[in-house]
């Protein structure tokens, strides 16, 4: 890591496996870059990819003295490796969304008090009435989901309030929990923090408040008014609103760094520290998304991140706020059934064989003279259903299709349920729009045509490795000049581009404008013909391959 004499900013990312940081300059080239994983180079905590999984395999933490600890050790790393923290202007973080960090009574005291001659984590181990944090991993709150949900009048209204159904993995839910289980050590809270605004007290010495983007991942947080919820707050636990604290604007300036990091690593006193978010949100700033573009992630699950001006939350998806325009929200969607089974069926039906698979792509016509099919190995999340249902141009159900039917079938569907439910969260595609695809399958162009042809809209292929970690660093340099009405997009023009790799067929919007009607009125087939039966014995088998992988 080379030292740095001109202006830079930084942007950190607790994730869930590793804490990464990234220096840009301020033409926004990264200059340097580090990491802690968790696992390799903390050991003596355990974890394994980050967390301990629990015996009844749906509790899921990580401790948070492992996070502050691992904060010590990559500051200690840039240090002796010669970064000048003197020329860092501003930075900004991210944190695993959902995750929560309870600060003991007595702990603020701790906090504006911090010896420069001590680590962190020898200062700070006396600080937390619970010592391994609730993640995004965890499914243990089911019985809160259905208590939080019935207190504000269902599910529906729920997400018409925060953005989303009750998620086990969101905040509030594993709130309540704590509370419910643990009344005392609820008692002994004063501050309860997501891992975005944990991250950023420790760079204060003070709690910071949490921002409306990683607030809207809680079920708690009213998403168009942009504050607490009081049906919510009440439904999960007694005096939250206090324990919570205020949320702000993603872009705030929460003051300046603490004089701890002045003086144990030679900060300027006039560092300023940007609100830190989600690494979603993180993510969407870090790939420079705008109005009306798609950023899709083609990996195990399959993920895609919207920008949204007017959206209308559904049982499938969440809504946040966007985290580079207030006026404005992003949608996150979630697919199970990605890659494997794109490689399933790349294995029977082309011979294991990428370059067959995309031959087959490019031999059958756009549309796939009417055959539909749904592609759901294991039990889907967007929409809930499981099996494999082909369907023929009449819709009538049949038991196969031809080898190169199949592949085309498996990918229109995919990409189909991706723009239906895309549509139901608001999304409209623009004149402008485009599709920013990454993960492993966004290196095959005949897959990206499918994508390019069933959204209407030209595919851009973008590095996204450490876009959260970069989005951060782009956020922190907007964080100091965003009172002026400067947008994000327009600082970060510098910034590399995509790079185009598709654009539509002729006269597939035409094509597949019936079949995205005929699709969506399928799919609600399939939903009835999963019978809920069915569906527990499924997720009883995959609790229990869980339980035997680990």
């Amino acid at each position: 890591m080379a030292a740095s004499e001109a202006p830079c900013y930084l942007g950190w990312d607790f994730s869930t496996q590793q804490l990464k940081v990234i220096a840009i300059d301020e033409q926004l080239r990264v200059i340097c870059e580090d990491n802690i994983h968790f696992d390799k180079d903390l050991p003596e905590f355990g974890t394994h990819c980050g967390v301990h999984v629990h015996s009844d395999k749906l509790t899921v933490t990580s401790p948070v003295l492992m996070w502050v600890k691992a904060l010590d050790m990559i500051l200690e790393k840039m240090k002796s490796s010669g970064f000048n923290f003197s020329h860092v202007r501003a930075f900004s973080g991210s944190g695993q969304q959902h995750g929560s960090v309870y600060w003991k009574e007595g702990a603020s005291q701790i906090l504006k008090n911090l010896s420069p001659d001590l680590p962190l984590h020898q200062l700070l181990k006396a600080c937390f009435s619970v010592s391994d944090s609730p993640v995004w991993m965890d499914s243990s709150t089911t019985t809160q989901c259905l208590s939080l949900e019935k207190a504000v009048g269902g599910a529906q209204h729920l997400a018409n309030i925060t953005g989303s159904r009750a998620c086990e993995r969101f905040t509030g839910n594993q709130i309540a929990k704590i509370y419910s289980q643990n009344p005392e050590v609820y008692a002994q809270t004063e501050r309860i923090s997501v891992v975005s605004s944990f991250a950023a007290s420790l760079f204060l010495s003070a709690y910071a408040p949490i921002d409306y983007c990683d607030g809207s991942g809680m079920n708690l947080l009213q998403i168009r008014d942009k504050i607490w919820s009081t049906a919510c707050l009440n439904a999960c636990a007694p005096g939250l609103e206090e324990k919570l604290g205020p949320v702000v604007l993603s872009s705030s300036v929460l003051g300046s760094v603490s004089p701890y990091y002045i003086q144990r690593y030679g900060f300027s006193p006039d560092c300023k520290v940007v609100a830190f978010t989600g690494d979603n949100p993180a993510s969407l700033a870090g790939m420079k998304l705008e109005e009306g573009d798609i950023a899709i992630s083609l990996g195990t699950s399959d993920t895609l991140f919207l920008w949204i001006k007017e959206p209308t939350p559904a049982l499938e998806g969440h809504i946040f706020c966007n985290p580079v325009d207030s006026h404005a929200y992003m949608a996150l969607l979630c697919f199970k059934n990605g890659s494997l089974i794109r490689e399933k069926i790349r294995d029977v039906c082309a011979s294991g064989s990428w370059d067959e698979f995309s031959k087959a792509l490019k031999c059958t016509v756009v549309g796939n003279n009417g055959n539909l099919g749904f592609y759901f190995d294991v039990i889907e999340i967007t929409p809930e259903a499981v099996g494999i249902h082909r369907f023929n141009r009449d819709n009538n159900k049949v038991p196969d299709f031809p080898k190169e039917v199949e592949i085309r079938a498996l990918i229109e569907g995919q990409f189909m349920a991706k723009r239906i439910h895309a549509e139901k969260l608001g999304y409209k595609i623009m004149p402008r729009t485009r599709i920013l695809a990454t993960g492993g399958a966004s290196y095959n162009k005949e897959i990206l045509q499918v994508l390019s042809d069933v959204f209407s809209a030209p595919v851009y292929t973008i590095d996204t490795a450490n876009s959260a970690c970069l989005g951060c660093a782009y956020r922190a340099i907007h964080g100091l000049v965003a009172e002026t009405s400067v947008s994000l997009v327009d600082l970060v023009k510098l910034a590399p581009e995509p790079r185009l790799v598709v654009t539509p067929t002729a006269g597939a919007d035409q094509l597949y404008q019936p079949l995205l009607k005929r699709y969506a009125e399928l799919e609600q087939t399939v939903l009835y013909s999963t019978n809920s039966s069915h569906l527990a014995k499924l997720q009883e088998k995959e609790k229990s391959n869980t339980s035997s992988r680990n």
